[in-house]
């Protein structure tokens, strides 16, 4: 019997959407720490998986796949059934758009600008004209997000599905850094409901506080 192995650390921000997936759909699975102070991204053996030496890499039997939004896609349609890969593409694209949103728009400014930008950054090496413009457009964003969860209650429709998970994410960080915040109540029911998923407690909120004020791992 196949075992799902999947390379990363918990705390890679990539790797706990892939996590968050695995844990939606119960899938056995073995989890390889690898990145960061694990190390091993240079091993011939993983660069032989993923050219790019980057985490998260899955190994399910004889196909290896990396990128995490085409890992999401991988396992959806693999194990996801019609709730989180339905035959129609139509409904696929629901999802489609906003992980692609989430991967171009919101992910570099959040994850790059504050999370990295502020954050991660000590204080005396920030750029805060940069970080300033980054939190603002995370506010833009936020507000999308609250205009589009005012029509419904999950961001590809009346279900939780694939198109929750990259965006979802980022809302445990965003929540949970000292930055000026714009008040979206639609986010914040959203980011509510995420919270009562053991999934999401089990890979995503997980404390990150000792990564603050550390750009090397």
């Amino acid at each position: 019997m196949k075992t799902l192995k999947i390379w990363g650390r918990r705390d890679s921000f990539n790797v706990q959407k892939v996590m968050w997936l695995v844990g939606e759909l119960g899938l056995e699975h073995e989890h390889i720490p690898a990145g960061g102070s694990h190390g091993g991204l240079d091993d011939p053996a993983f660069r032989a998986m993923n050219p790019h030496g980057k985490v998260p890499v899955i190994e399910d039997g004889k196909v290896v796949v990396w990128e995490s939004h085409a890992i999401l896609r991988y396992l959806a349609a693999t194990y996801g059934g019609g709730d989180f890969w339905p035959a129609d593409a139509t409904a696929r694209s629901q999802a489609d758009r906003w992980i692609d949103w989430s991967a171009t728009t919101l992910q570099p400014d959040f994850l790059t600008g504050v999370f990295w930008g502020f954050y991660r950054t000590p204080e005396a090496q920030r750029d805060s004209v940069a970080v300033a413009s980054k939190v603002a457009a995370c506010a833009r964003h936020m507000r999308q997000l609250d205009r589009a969860l005012a029509e419904r209650p999950w961001l590809g429709g009346d279900r939780f599905g694939l198109a929750d998970i990259p965006a979802g994410t980022n809302l445990f960080r965003y929540f949970g850094v000292a930055v000026e915040r714009p008040a979206v109540p639609n986010v914040e029911d959203w980011y509510r409901r995420l919270q009562d998923r053991p999934a999401y407690r089990a890979h995503v909120m997980l404390p990150f506080d000792h990564l603050f004020g550390r750009l090397a791992f």
